[in-house]
């Protein structure tokens, strides 16, 4: 993983990592350019799996992001995902942010992507690292690493008008005996790019990213 390159890039960043853990090789700052950032700054995870589409991976999503996705799309007989969101959008066309997700879900699923809604737990990401697939995630930073929350365009830490920050990072390990994760994150940090951290507070991260359109898992691997 290499440090982003600027406060808003850790998700062509750690998508970056990804490729490169895969043996492509893509400049950061191509991908960057590929990817429109939001009118807030960053990406949604579906971008990401766009891109990738678009390099001939296979990509999934596994949303927790009930915003966005109900879960009673998900049970058997599935609905059309791609109808099902057209009319949410619709309905919910007062939401900016919901429209443009969705315009990208409709892209990432005509583009062969798959979505799905699984429980998270640790047997999930086990699953794909012992698939050789690292799994790059959107989550909350803010409680990832026990901060206060943001505030202003430098990102300030205010714990009284700081609000949560979204983040990318990529699971890369998994100690079960341990119950014990290895994330790497874009952040230059004082102390290094990898850390050790308790699969329970991994998972929380992940799910309180919903309150930055996060909460989900990608997943990717090469087709050939």
């Amino acid at each position: 993983m290499r440090p982003q390159p600027d406060g808003r890039s850790c998700g062509p960043t750690s998508l970056q990592a990804v490729y490169d853990y895969h043996d492509d090789q893509l400049g950061v700052h191509e991908i960057i350019e590929a990817i429109p950032q939001l009118e807030t700054g960053g990406t949604l995870a579906v971008q990401l799996g766009c891109h990738a589409l678009c390099r001939g991976y296979a990509a999934e999503i596994y949303t927790l992001n009930l915003q966005l996705f109900d879960p009673s799309w998900f049970h058997v007989p599935r609905p059309d995902l791609a109808e099902r969101l057209r009319a949410q959008a619709e309905h919910k066309s007062h939401d900016a942010k919901l429209v443009h997700a969705t315009d990208q879900y409709l892209d990432f699923l005509a583009l062969g992507g798959r979505v799905e809604l699984e429980v998270l737990d640790e047997g999930l990401i086990h699953r794909f690292l012992m698939a050789d697939r690292p799994v790059l995630t959107g989550l909350s930073a803010t409680f990832l690493y026990d901060e206060a929350r943001e505030h202003g365009d430098d990102d300030r830490p205010d714990d009284v008008r700081g609000e949560p920050t979204g983040h990318f990072v990529v699971v890369c390990g998994h100690d079960p005996l341990l119950r014990t994760v290895e994330v790497v994150d874009p952040w230059p940090f004082a102390d290094g790019q990898r850390h050790e951290l308790s699969f329970d507070r991994l998972a929380c991260a992940i799910l309180l990213g919903v309150l930055t359109y996060d909460a989900n898992l990608l997943v990717l691997h090469p087709k050939r």
